[in-house]
């Protein structure tokens, strides 16, 4: 193994080349195949062009759009990344960089200028500007947007051009983290129109691939744009993206070579497809967690003691024993990882405790009441199947909770933050102010627990503003522990297990040495960083 490594080592460096790799890999005893997949599994050679690249994605709907203000699912998250760039993008190590934007800096926090690449052009010939970042921006703010960005945005004051190629943000207050904020996926840049508006539905943007063809809910096809300014980056001719929903469906579709990469592998059979020969799995730890939210405005989770009888009657760790089959860690009721820089790791770790939750139900009123939790498997893989542990947990507290099976198709829609109590999943983000005010701020669009009133609230919606503004790293880990200690014990999300990136590729399917957790597909962006062999 050291003479092997030796050798993947000193053909990164351009020490040896393919010819030289094999002959000195078959004198250490290898076959001439094996040596062959050693070479290409390292991703020692040039990445090359060509083929089609199809993706089967589990989450998708009839009512997804190409407006980027209404992204939400699956499908249109890695779309957005697929035909679009932002102004920073987090790399595949997890780091901050500039992407449509060359340089960012501040000095005070509040004032962030953003100098453009030069060079660049849109998918329909137009050059970039400042103007297209202002029109962009100002599509997610304002009184009547109803982007699901626009509490992201709430600090911004204003938006103006310094020249042609500089954009000036103005914030409230200092935020730190703003650069992270403009690497999100809702915030592509889009041409700006005459009138200094984009067409949201246009599909233009300055991405890796053009868009060819949009089916909302299944599919979506494109093709390489001849004219990306990325080096090294958008090597297949052409991408298909396919929603398929169902579990077992998708995983089927991997192992009979209708496509070439899935995402969302069931930890319980996960090992099914590691047998396949055509197949590997990969695993990276991140942000990603499942919930269960109840909307607090909504009978009877509007009752604190129910909601804490219900986060201490679930088995936390037989979720992820069962569900996660290993594959993750329990949670605490609050959306913050441990890959997170401000994760509270001192707050005490909320367990299975039947008769603290009696003690809770008793004081809630709600006893021998029948409680609803509306599932489906297109929450998460094996969704249905917590909600049924979830159901044999809190029973043994005496909770009787039924477990509505949802349909996958229309589940985001007519399910998710529509009926009291459900089955969620967040990709997290990469800082706890981007996951407290994307999910938790009395503002937000994507607040799923309808947490705007009652205790705790205003104390955490003043925590996320100070921590934003504070530059002192001390003082915001002090603030971020306070806000996830409020959301634990007052808020209305469940939140048992956080559950690693799990997905599949064929084994003629190359990427870089690391794979992003930010998102899944390696940060949505596998389009654009993956290869054929």
């Amino acid at each position: 193994m050291k003479n092997e490594n030796s050798l993947i080592e000193m053909a990164k460096t351009g020490q040896l080349d393919r010819r030289s790799f094999m002959q000195r890999a078959i004198a250490l005893g290898l076959t001439a195949s094996s040596a062959s997949l050693l070479l290409s599994q390292s991703a020692l050679a040039s990445p090359k062009k060509g083929g089609r690249f199809r993706i089967g994605l589990s989450g998708g709907g009839t009512t997804d759009s190409l407006d980027p203000a209404t992204t939400e699912s699956q499908m249109t998250i890695l779309m957005n990344f697929t035909y679009g760039n932002n102004l920073t993008e987090v790399n595949n190590d997890g780091t901050l960089i500039p992407e449509l934007a060359e340089t960012f800096d501040s000095a005070d926090g509040k004032t962030w200028t953003f100098k453009l690449r030069s060079g660049i052009q849109f998918h329909n010939g137009k050059s970039l500007t400042a103007d297209d970042v202002i029109a962009s921006f100002n599509h997610h703010r304002g009184e009547a947007s109803k982007s699901a960005a626009k509490a992201l945005l709430t600090a911004v004051k204003d938006i103006r051009k310094q020249d042609t190629q500089t954009v000036i943000f103005e914030l409230d207050a200092a935020n730190a983290d703003f650069p992270y904020i403009v690497s999100d996926y809702h915030l592509i840049i889009l041409p700006a129109t005459a009138e200094g508006k984009i067409d949201p539905f246009s599909g233009i943007s300055t991405g890796p691939y053009v868009l060819q063809e949009f089916n909302a809910g299944t599919k979506a096809t494109f093709k390489r744009n001849p004219n990306y300014w990325k080096s090294g980056r958008a090597h297949f001719d052409e991408v298909e993206v396919l929603v398929i929903a169902d579990t077992t469906a998708r995983q089927n579709a991997m192992i009979n070579g209708e496509v070439d990469a899935i995402d969302r592998v069931d930890p319980k059979t996960a090992h099914l497809l590691e047998r396949v020969p055509s197949v590997k799995t990969i695993e990276v730890t991140g942000t990603l967690h499942y919930t269960f939210p109840m909307r607090v405005n909504a009978p009877p989770f509007d009752n604190n003691d129910l909601r804490m009888a219900l986060k201490l009657a679930v088995d936390r760790e037989q979720m992820v024993k069962k569900i996660l089959v290993g594959h993750g860690a329990v949670g605490n009721d609050h959306p913050i990882s441990t890959a997170n820089r401000f994760h509270a790791s001192n707050l005490p770790q909320r367990g299975y405790d039947p008769d603290k939750a009696k003690h809770h139900l008793k004081k809630s009123g709600m006893e021998g009441a029948k409680i609803q939790l509306s599932a489906s498997d297109a929450a998460f893989p094996g969704a249905v199947d917590a909600a049924l542990l979830y159901k044999d947990s809190a029973a043994k507290a005496g909770i009787d909770i039924e477990v509505v099976r949802e349909p996958s198709d229309g589940y985001w829609s007519n399910v998710w933050n529509k009926k009291p109590w459900s089955a969620c999943y967040w990709g997290g983000r990469p800082t706890e102010d981007w996951m407290f005010s994307s999910a938790y701020v009395r503002d937000t669009e994507w607040n799923d627990t309808a947490w705007v009133s009652g205790p705790g609230v205003d104390r955490f919606n003043q925590l996320v503003v100070a921590a934003r503004a504070e530059l002192d790293n001390a003082k915001r880990a002090q603030m971020y522990a306070e806000a996830q200690q409020l959301v634990s014990d007052y808020g209305g999300a469940v939140v048992p297990m956080f559950a690693n990136i799990l997905g599949a590729i064929g084994k003629n399917v190359m990427h870089d040495e690391k794979i992003a957790a930010n998102w899944e597909n390696d940060g949505d962006k596998c389009a654009e960083r993956w290869w054929f062999a």
